[in-house]
């Protein structure tokens, strides 16, 4: 931060006004894109196991939003309805957790609904593979909101991807799942430059690593460019929405674009997500209309954010 002593003219005053250079100063509410609505807090992570919501994503199939703690938990994931309200803990059958960053949606042509899990930090750019896991996303009844951290219910044993980028080592907190072709992105954390878009297609159970394409690079128009925490595509695949740990940006795919790459390329429009003060969670939500938005720290508040049309 650096301050500057102004005079202001007129008033016979001194006034102070303070200006940040990076990241951590989020533009006027009033100078972001007004297609969506004002955010409104619904309410609150429920749970006390929840301490650094890390992913958020909210189900195709029921009105569940799924979270997870970040690195240095064990391999859980928490499910709450959409005011947080706990519903139920699962352990992940067959799962590690190195540093779980991310977690997403998707309902294939059956009508099925799976959690894919990005075990894809890496802070230290050391990592020689990244895992993805996919499981069958577990059905919310009267009972599962009995189990917790310390008693979870486990999943099926989940599905493995292994992933090397084909650019090296990289850090990423970000995992979509495209609703339409099943390609999985991951959007890299860049702390100098624009992040970068891999894609990589969903084939699970290999003993070989899959390798990513480098399909686009993303810049926010925000210092650093390229730190984006979280993000989400909308069911029908035309936006996605990105986010560092304050604001959101949104990119829409233009109507004659022949392909779903090419949202990649748009210009990323700052969307009001709240006050959020260590933000890495957004999700879009089932009906395509809504945004939910959390952040870090114990009981985090939950926004939900209306787009207009």
């Amino acid at each position: 931060m650096v301050a500057t002593l102004v005079q202001v003219t007129g008033l016979g005053l001194l006034g102070i006004l303070l200006f940040a250079i990076g990241c951590g100063e989020p533009a006027s509410r009033e100078n972001m894109q007004s297609e969506y609505s004002r955010p409104v807090q619904v309410g609150r992570i429920e749970t006390p196991d929840i301490q650094e919501s890390s992913g958020l994503s909210a189900s195709e199939c029921q009105d569940v939003l799924w979270t997870h703690n970040d690195a240095g938990n064990g391999p859980l994931i928490y499910a709450m309805d959409l005011k947080g309200k706990h519903l139920g803990v699962w352990r992940v059958t067959g799962a590690s957790s190195t540093d779980w960053e991310s977690i997403a949606t998707y309902r294939d042509a059956s009508g099925t609904c799976q959690l894919f899990i990005g075990d894809i930090g890496d802070n230290d750019q050391t990592r020689p593979e990244i895992l993805i896991y996919r499981i069958p996303e577990p059905t919310i009844d009267s009972d599962s909101a009995i189990s917790s951290s310390a008693k979870p219910l486990s999943t099926p044993a989940a599905d493995v991807m292994r992933i090397k980028y084909t650019d090296g080592c990289q850090n990423a907190e970000t995992l979509l799942v495209h609703p339409k072709t099943g390609d999985v992105y991951i959007v890299t954390k860049a702390k100098q430059g624009p992040a970068a878009v891999h894609r990589v297609k969903p084939i699970f159970g290999n003993a070989t690593a899959a390798i990513t394409e480098k399909v686009a690079t993303v810049s926010l128009p925000t210092k650093p460019e390229g730190l984006i925490t979280g993000g989400s595509l909308s069911p029908d695949g035309s936006r996605a929405m990105l986010c560092d740990v304050q604001r959101g940006y949104e990119l829409k795919l233009p109507a004659a674009s022949s392909s779903p790459d090419d949202l990649w390329k748009q210009k990323p429009i700052p969307v009001d997500i709240g006050e959020r003060k260590q933000g890495e969670g957004v999700s879009y939500g089932r009906d395509g209309l809504s945004l939910y938005a959390t952040s870090e720290k114990k009981n985090a508040p939950i926004y939900m954010i209306k787009r207009k049309s």
